[in-house]
């Protein structure tokens, strides 16, 4: 529970560590966490938290972190976001996406151009995947007015968990301002698009990860292409493993995205390509019949956008909000005072499941670091 302390506010706890990290940057409010599992066997921050608290100090300039010695009470004090170059190891608990997913936020609002690099894992079963991120979060961020030949996420190297071993290049522009954005048409699904990774395996397993999606979503929709991509010699990172990530495309150009990747080397059962390959499409099925003009794992960056949006109305149809997005608004709330009016929109023309209509006034958030040229 938040409860502000003077400037500062204050939860207990480890969990949504980064949104509150992410949002008390943005709004420049200091954040004092206690009780950071104080009560297990291994108390304290994590070794990818310590990971990402370090980030933060990279991208910003007069940061004040201040974290007790049995690491179970952190108090951040935000500096100005900086940008520029930054080099980062992120921890190979968590892949590149948890880290990236931060700098999605934070990116536009940096005093110079953001050029990240970003050493890990690239694809693992908890977060999301660059390739996903890639496909749907860098969109988003182009119909809020971030675009340019500045915004480019490239993927040097693969690596795959527990060995990590991956790179990507991130960049993005500054902005002043975001726009506010109308997005309430979803449209028909017209094509699927999808990458099929294999690391230190056999070329061979990509392919059969391709017919076995195929094989279930041919029956939907004919305009379906998934590129294989096997990384050879040091590209490859260090640890064997394949994965799939599938994206559809529809007729407004919203994209909505499904991921799976292979047990890491000596943990789980081994996985088959087949049953990796059925297993995401199926995924990928039902996050078209969730629906939205938002896939889940961006709800959270589009509602920030919206929230620091011009003073204007935003509105975007989504589907069913996740658990992490519904936290994430209570968080808008503290550090914002920002409240979203919530329409639920039935099920009509058998077009997938009950949506959620979000409208905001955005609090006209502006980048005064911003570089006048």
């Amino acid at each position: 529970m938040a409860s502000g302390r003077g400037q500062a506010l204050h939860w207990d706890g480890a969990r949504f560590l980064r949104p509150r990290l992410v949002l008390s940057t943005l709004s420049g409010r200091s954040v004092r966490i206690t009780g950071i599992r104080g009560a297990e066997l291994e108390p304290g921050l994590r070794d990818f938290e310590a990971s990402f608290i370090r980030l933060m100090d990279k991208v910003t300039n007069g940061s004040r972190i201040e974290i007790n010695e049995t690491g179970t009470t952190l108090y951040y004090q935000p500096g100005l976001l900086h940008g520029g170059t930054v080099e980062h190891d992120c921890h190979p608990q968590r892949s590149i996406g948890y880290y990236l997913e931060a700098l999605l936020c934070l990116a536009p609002f940096c005093k110079r151009p953001l050029k990240a690099i970003l050493k890990g894992v690239t694809n693992d079963q908890k977060d999301p995947s660059v390739d996903t991120l890639k496909a749907t979060a860098l969109p988003i961020m182009k119909r809020f007015g971030i675009d340019g030949e500045g915004l480019e996420l490239k993927i040097v190297r693969r690596g795959m968990p527990p060995g990590g071993g991956g790179e990507i290049i991130f960049s993005c522009p500054v902005r002043r301002f975001l726009k506010p954005i109308q997005l309430v048409d979803p449209g028909k699904i017209k094509r699927i698009r999808g990458v099929a990774y294999c690391t230190r395996v056999s070329p061979q397993m990509a392919n059969r990860i391709v017919d076995a999606a195929r094989s279930i979503l041919n029956k939907f929709i004919p305009d379906i292409y998934i590129y294989t991509d096997h990384m050879k010699g040091a590209n490859s990172g260090k640890s064997p493993g394949f994965g799939l990530s599938l994206v559809a495309e529809t007729t407004t150009g919203t994209l909505l995205s499904a991921e799976l990747a292979s047990n890491p080397t000596g943990q789980g059962s081994p996985l088959l390509p087949e049953d990796l390959g059925k297993n995401c499409a199926k995924l990928l099925l039902e996050e078209i019949y969730r629906g939205g003009c938002v896939d889940s794992i961006n709800q959270s960056l589009a509602l920030l956008y919206m929230t620091l949006g011009q003073q204007d109305v935003s509105k975007v149809q989504m589907g069913p909000l996740s658990p992490y997005t519904i936290e994430f608004l209570r968080h808008l709330k503290s550090f914002f005072q920002i409240m979203f009016k919530i329409e639920t929109q039935s099920m009509e023309e058998r077009k997938g499941g009950d949506k959620v209509l979000m409208t905001c006034i955005g609090v006209g958030y502006s980048n005064i670091s911003k570089i006048v040229t």
